[in-house]
């Protein structure tokens, strides 16, 4: 199926050429000097299209890049290690800042991507080359990831022996360039594989509500400025619209909603909590008729569920402390992120730069004044 999905992507294939890019939307090449304050982590979980969208929703994941390890060849092409034989993996390494994201987090992460169990390749990809691995860069990767492998074995979560094997990383060739951030730059195409691939449906029933983990804890603080407000303090005060999006999950229509065709400078807030969410900066016309933006304000005030109400999977967000219904994030966005958060209007209460100070977003003014 992915062979055939790449030959209709051909002439995407040609432009990831030139605007490949990863997560920060840097380019692809292996490791460059940004890197060297980055620490990095390897592993292998079968197509490395679906491993690195995962991975790169992970706040302090800076950068991720596909590729092949693992093998008896040097550079070895696409072609080659799916078809079977050279002994390498489709893999990803991933470069992080520990300070964000710790390395035990992101193996925590890793064996919710994956089916552990099975040593025959991942899901719908069969063959030696789809298994799975997780590559250590030093005995402190080791020591954690043979941990994290034996907590798992011991959590009854499976029938079968885990048979992910924890091993020394080796030479790591980078992918084509087409295969970098396939799922931003062919999103439809990617959604459909990974739909049909099974693998979502089989994270979903293994993990079910612990599937979706947090390290931001989204579990709202009581030292924080922002709380969620009553039920029947909510009904007071939001219209039927704004109560509908908020707190029943509910869809505004789209170009008849307060902000789609907002263009002053300013900030956007939830409407029930006053959380600073998005920001007029990252605001760009995407054409679906709802406020679309690049990115959140502050990533710690928003939260991404997994929700599957239409026909392919979607990735919910939500306010952190108010818990306010949002919107969706798409990976079909423009750049920087290559990621669309479309949002209900009906969630937001927008603050214009002059006024922010005084509203008690002093610290967002000086954003608006770079380069002026």
């Amino acid at each position: 199926m992915r062979k055939i999905l790449i030959g209709l992507g051909l002439a995407a294939a040609v432009m990831a050429t030139f605007m490949g890019r990863t997560a920060g939307g840097e380019g692809v090449s292996p490791a460059g000097s940004d890197d060297q304050q980055l620490a990095v982590a390897t592993f292998a979980g079968g197509c490395f299209w679906c491993v690195e969208a995962d991975f790169d929703k992970l706040p302090g994941v800076i950068r991720t890049v596909s590729g092949y390890t693992g093998g008896k060849i040097e550079n070895p092409s696409y072609k080659q290690v799916s078809g079977g034989g050279t002994g390498h993996l489709e893999s990803l390494q991933v470069f992080y800042e520990p300070a964000r994201v710790s390395y035990e987090d992101l193996l925590a992460a890793f064996w919710r991507m994956v089916e552990p169990t099975d040593a025959g390749g991942q899901f719908v990809d069969r063959g030696g080359q789809y298994a799975t691995a997780i590559f250590y860069h030093d005995e402190a990767q080791q020591r954690a990831a043979e941990q994290s492998k034996a907590a798992l074995a011991a959590s009854g979560r499976y029938d079968k022996p885990i048979v992910t094997p924890i091993l020394p990383a080796e030479t790591f060739y980078p992918a084509e360039d087409y295969h970098q951030n396939y799922h931003s730059v062919n999103p439809l195409r990617y959604k459909y594989y990974r739909y049909r691939s099974g693998r979502d449906q089989y994270l979903e029933k293994t993990w079910g509500e612990e599937l979706h983990m947090d390290n931001r804890q989204d579990t709202p603080e009581s030292t924080s400025e922002y709380h969620t407000p009553s039920d029947e303090e909510l009904k007071n005060r939001l219209t039927p619209l704004q109560y509908k999006v908020t707190r029943q999950e509910g869809t505004e229509p789209p170009f008849k909603n307060e902000y789609w065709d907002e263009h002053r400078e300013g900030i956007y807030v939830d409407i029930t909590s006053g959380e600073p969410l998005f920001s007029s900066k990252d605001k760009f016309e995407s054409g679906t008729g709802w406020p679309s933006f690049t990115r959140p304000l502050d990533a710690e005030m928003v939260v991404e569920k997994r929700d599957f109400k239409l026909f392919l999977p979607r990735t919910e967000v939500r306010s952190r402390y108010g818990e306010s219904h949002l919107g969706h994030v798409f990976e079909d966005g423009p750049e920087p992120t290559g990621l669309r958060y479309c949002i209900n209007s009906a969630s937001l209460r927008f603050v214009p730069k002059d006024e922010m100070e005084k509203e008690g977003y002093g610290e967002y003014v000086a954003a608006f004044e770079e380069g002026e």
